[in-house]
This record gives C-alpha cells, sequence and structure tokens, in this order.
C-alpha cells in the first residue's frame, strides 16, 4: 500500500474516496442479500465499478511534476501540479515528468586531445526540463539522449583542444560544453544550465614529463633571476669605483669604515699589514676630518 501511495498521480484523496465508495457497495450487497432486492444489487455493483475507477479519475501531481495526457493517443493537455481528472479507458497520462534540475555525470575515457595526448575527463552536465510537451513527443528517452548527446560533446571538445589548453582553461572548457549541448537538447525541450568539468586524468608517464618540464622551468626562472641580480650587482659595484677613483678620501674613508664595522664586535683583533696601512694613509684621512670640523666649527 505504501508503494502504491508513492506511485506516480496516487493520491490519498482518491484512495479514501475509493475505499469509502466500496464500503457503501458492501453495506448495499449485504441489504440486497437480506431483503432480496433487486436495485439493491445494481446498487451495489455500480458502486464497486465506481470504486475501482476512482482512483483511475482523481490524480495529482506533485509541485515539480507535469502530466503529459493523450486522449485515443492524442494530446490533450499538459496537467499539474495539483489534483486533477481524467476520463478512464479515453485518458491516459503518458508520462511523467520531473522539472527539478538535474544532473549527469558523463565520462571521456582515452579521448585524444589535438596533440594526440590520451586523457580521461570527468564531467557533470546540470539540465532542466523547460519545455514538457516536446520533452515528451519529440524524443523517446530524453535521459539517454542526454547522456549520449554529453559525452559525444565532451569528446569532440577534447579531440579539437590541446591538452594544455584543457588543463589551464577549464571554465572557458565547461562555456564550450554548455554551448555545445544546449544547442543539441534545445529541440527536445530540456536545457543546459552549466557543465562542471571535474578531473582531467592524464597518463602517468606524461605527468613525470611535465613534472619534469615545471621544474626545468622553475629552475630555468631562478637563474635569470640570479643572473639580473648579479648584473645589477656588478653595475653597482661600477659606479661605486668611478666614484672612489674620483675622489680618494671616499676610499680612504670607505676603507677606515670597513676596518671600524669588522672591529666593532668585543674580543675581535685584526692584524692589517703595514703596506696596507700606508695605503689608506690614515694621517691624511684624520687632517682631512680634523680640517672638516674646523670648518665647521669656524662658521
Amino acid at each position: 500500500m505504501n508503494n502504491y501511495f508513492k506511485a506516480s498521480g496516487a493520491n490519498q484523496p482518491a484512495i479514501v474516496l475509493a475505499v469509502v465508495v466500496a464500503a457503501v457497495a458492501a453495506l448495499s450487497a449485504w441489504l440486497a442479500y437480506d431483503t432480496a432486492s433487486r436495485s439493491l444489487y445494481w446498487l451495489a455493483g455500480c458502486l464497486a465499478i465506481l470504486a475501482f475507477l476512482v482512483p483511475q479519475t482523481i490524480m495529482v501531481a506533485d509541485q515539480w511534476e507535469r502530466a503529459v495526457v493523450l486522449r485515443l493517443g492524442k494530446l490533450t493537455a499538459i496537467r499539474g501540479p495539483g489534483m486533477f481528472a481524467i476520463v478512464p479507458f479515453i485518458d491516459n497520462v503518458a508520462s511523467w515528468l520531473d522539472q527539478r534540475i538535474q544532473t549527469t555525470e558523463i565520462n571521456a575515457e582515452k579521448a585524444l586531445s589535438k596533440d594526440t595526448v590520451p586523457v580521461n575527463i570527468d564531467a557533470i552536465v546540470f539540465w532542466q526540463i523547460h519545455d514538457p510537451e516536446r520533452a515528451a513527443l519529440e524524443i523517446t528517452n530524453y535521459r539517454q539522449a542526454i547522456t549520449q548527446v554529453a559525452q559525444t560533446s565532451l569528446r569532440e571538445i577534447v579531440g579539437s583542444s590541446l591538452l594544455s589548453t584543457l588543463l589551464s582553461e577549464r571554465k572557458q572548457g565547461d562555456q564550450l560544453l554548455r554551448e555545445e549541448i544546449g544547442r543539441k537538447t534545445a529541440e527536445w525541450g530540456v536545457s543546459v544550465l552549466s557543465v562542471e568539468i571535474r578531473d582531467i586524468g592524464v597518463p602517468p608517464a606524461l605527468q613525470d614529463a611535465m613534472s619534469r618540464q615545471a621544474q626545468a622551468e622553475r629552475e630555468k626562472l631562478a637563474r635569470v633571476l640570479l643572473g639580473q641580480a648579479e648584473q645589477e650587482i656588478a653595475q653597482k659595484f661600477v659606479e661605486a669605483a668611478d666614484i672612489y677613483a674620483r675622489s680618494p678620501a671616499a676610499l680612504q674613508l670607505r676603507a677606515m669604515n670597513i676596518i671600524y664595522e669588522t672591529t666593532k664586535e668585543r674580543g675581535a683583533t685584526i692584524l692589517i699589514p703595514t703596506a696596507m696601512v700606508d695605503s689608506m694613509n690614515p694621517a691624511g684621512a684624520v687632517g682631512l676630518v680634523a680640517a672638516a670640523g674646523a670648518l665647521r666649527s669656524g662658521a
């Protein structure tokens, strides 16, 4: 009984009404047997037939359902949602259509890309029936047709695209698939809302080669950046050398600063050759510093 209630079109009001009519028919039959009344027998028979026909006459479609009603084989109406009635044995509900958004999983196994690389692609198609009449009359099994069209379109997209394009431009691939599948299913009353590529699988050997290529490109970029840094450093050294060549005092002050930086740590002792001390001419440097201080004080 629970399965009967869940069947398409079955509804509790019709079942309850049929039970009530059947009970009245049984009561009429009992009274007819008790009183030997032929009219009550006819009434009981008519009520029994009515109780049998009530569930086949009163139908209920859920909010998301549409019923395609044929009368003697010809389309008469698209009914639903809600309660509706049909003529038994004359009208027939050919199909019940679900207008909610539905999904279909598709897979292209070992499809060759444009650069002849075998790939496995998994995708999901989100679609919805927008014209129940065409979905019921134009095609036998729209679900199976959507699956086949989506899989064929996916293989066509893979065959016309490079592997690098498929990997880097998934959004564009989703858009192309949606347009291609939607163009083919629009004639059946089905709208394709979106297509999402879930996974793109490449052979393990190719994955290793792509990994080595990416590593080589990163190493190349690192070496280029290191060379650019060395070039900039060398350029700065050349500029500093030009400044020191034009100003010996600057060179001497720089040398003394280096000595100071290396000896400012506690306990550090540095031995400097005499020739190096003479080349730095510390006396001249001290004289320059003293002269500079005298000029500042005189000002």
